[in-house]
């Protein structure tokens, strides 16, 4: 019984933030009333992190509780009061300042409810939501030209996505008899699916989940979708995008085919060359970012390949927060003067590479039996390696440098763990791929990043040439969604003279 006091204590708590926002639309309320709209924000989260930690699985009618809904709770909740604090000055003087804080409210509300929909239909129905209060926030800045022609690319690419889902949602109920996911999704009820039936569910689960996620072939809407304002970017990018994770993490006993996992890589594994790519070639901080995110996405799906749903959720939800943090921090990015340029080549490669191997080594053989533990030692030892080589231009000192930096890596592998622990009951049992899958996929991160490195040290050939304007453009936005000018400024002006 106390259980579903929490559950309903959540809604409860989502009921008054959602008329929070309604009330924010009255012209006639005061501006002062946006900082309580603000911390109102905080009251969900501060209910799921009671359920996170005390209240474990609740079944309320179609919704239900578990450790990844209630993280989600805590992690979009939080989300949205930084970002919703933030954009109180930054958006200050926008003619639709209101309008903002009431889409970002619903947008990341729908969210939440998405998690804790126990229902396919409610499921399917809430996969979408978030992804209209995505486009609407676009929407905001019509007289911007090119915001027009985004905003129909995201419709296009997002109702793919929500079709999708839909899909398999209504597919799957009528097939199996139970609309109840724990119950559509059980052993005996996949175990009647037909071959040819999981292999549509298959690919439609997996069109749901990249289109959002950025990654290729449906990254341009990514790509373009830099015409937002900061604090709608910083929202698509620590949180709509990180829903393709989620989503293959609650649909994870339909995977039972090697196939799909491997598809699921490949996928992921051409999104993460790319999107590294375009984050090393462009020099405009933000579209920086969004490679950033295409790749981290993708690193974040092939977990989902290797069967680590559990290790998927936490990258999101910490990707996510250090994200939002780069986001909102973009507008104070100055580069270091006098430091443009350097670069340290003191021979420090050799002790790199043998202090990541053994960090590697280390790591990996503390749990070699859980799930991507292969791929999460391997980019260890890359990251240590490169750390090392780093690590000579520190002030005080290489070892009092490279101390720092392995206390830090042990607090993150703790909180990794730890999380890990909280979402354990909440993760569906998942079908593995064979070992050797694994070691494959070690494999060819290993030779792109010896590709990459032979490349990078031959930049005068035709090869470096042809890939450096190949990335650059794919980095690029298509000409409907720029513009050279921004002409919406000179009607504003025109339009203040005409007042006046």
């Amino acid at each position: 019984m106390g259980m579903e006091w929490i559950a309903s204590g959540w809604f409860a708590s989502v009921v008054v933030v959602l008329i929070s926002a309604l009330i924010w639309l009255f012209p006639r309320v005061p501006e002062r009333y946006v900082h309580v709209h603000v911390w109102l924000l905080l009251l969900p989260g501060a209910v799921a992190l009671i359920g996170w930690i005390g209240a474990g699985t609740v079944d309320m009618g179609r919704f239900r509780f578990d450790a990844v809904s209630w993280l989600s709770g805590v992690y979009v909740s939080l989300l949205s009061w930084a970002i919703q604090r933030f954009s109180i000055r930054y958006l200050h003087g926008d003619r639709r300042y209101r309008w903002y804080f009431s889409l970002l409210t619903w947008t990341t509300v729908a969210a939440s409810l998405t998690w804790a929909a126990g229902d396919l239909r409610l499921i399917a129905v809430c996969w979408g939501l978030p992804l209209v209060g995505l486009v609407a926030l676009t929407a905001l800045k019509k007289k911007w030209s090119p915001v027009p022609f985004v905003v129909r690319q995201m419709g296009l690419m997002f109702g793919a996505s929500w079709l999708a889902l839909i899909i398999v949602a209504v597919w799957l109920g009528v097939d199996s008899g139970e609309w109840t996911l724990t119950a559509a999704l059980s052993a005996e009820r996949i175990a009647h699916l037909e071959a040819w039936e999981r292999a549509v569910f298959n690919g439609l689960l997996l069109v749901a989940a990249i289109i959002p996620a950025g990654q290729w072939p449906f990254h341009r809407w990514l790509m373009e979708s830099v015409v937002t304002p900061t604090p709608v970017s910083a929202v698509m990018h620590a949180g709509l995008v990180n829903a393709g994770g989620l989503l293959l993490g609650r649909f994870a006993p339909l995977f039972t085919d090697t196939w799909a996992h491997v598809l699921l890589f490949l996928l992921a594994f051409v999104s993460i060359l790319i999107g590294t790519g375009i984050s090393f070639v462009h020099v405009d901080y933000k579209r920086q970012l969004v490679g950033s995110t295409m790749a981290q996405m993708g690193v974040m799906l092939v977990q989902c390949a290797l069967g680590a749903y559990g290790a998927a959720v936490v990258h999101l939800v910490l990707h996510g927060l250090f994200k939002a943090t780069l986001f909102l921090q973009s507008g104070s990015v100055v580069p270091r003067v006098g430091r443009a340029g350097e670069r340290v080549t003191a021979g420090s490669w050799r002790g790199g590479m043998v202090v990541g191997l053994v960090l590697g080594a280390v790591f990996w053989q503390a749990a070699p039996h859980e799930p991507a533990r292969l791929l999460s030692a391997l980019l260890l030892a890359a990251s240590a390696t490169v750390a090392w080589g780093r690590l000579a231009d520190f002030r005080e000192g290489r070892w009092l440098g490279f101390a720092v930096v392995a206390a830090l890596a042990l607090v993150s592998e703790t909180v990794r763990h730890q999380f890990m622990v909280l979402l354990y009951n909440g993760m569906p049992s998942a079908f593995l791929p064979p070992a050797s899958f694994e070691w494959l996929v070690c494999a060819l991160f290993v030779a792109a990043a010896l590709v990459a490195v032979w490349v990078a040290n031959r930049r005068s050939s035709m090869l470096a040439t042809h890939l450096y304007m190949w990335l650059v453009h794919l980095g690029e936005p298509r000409a409907a969604a720029t513009e050279a000018q921004p002409r919406y400024l000179a009607s504003y002006l025109k339009e203040g003279m005409a007042h006046e």
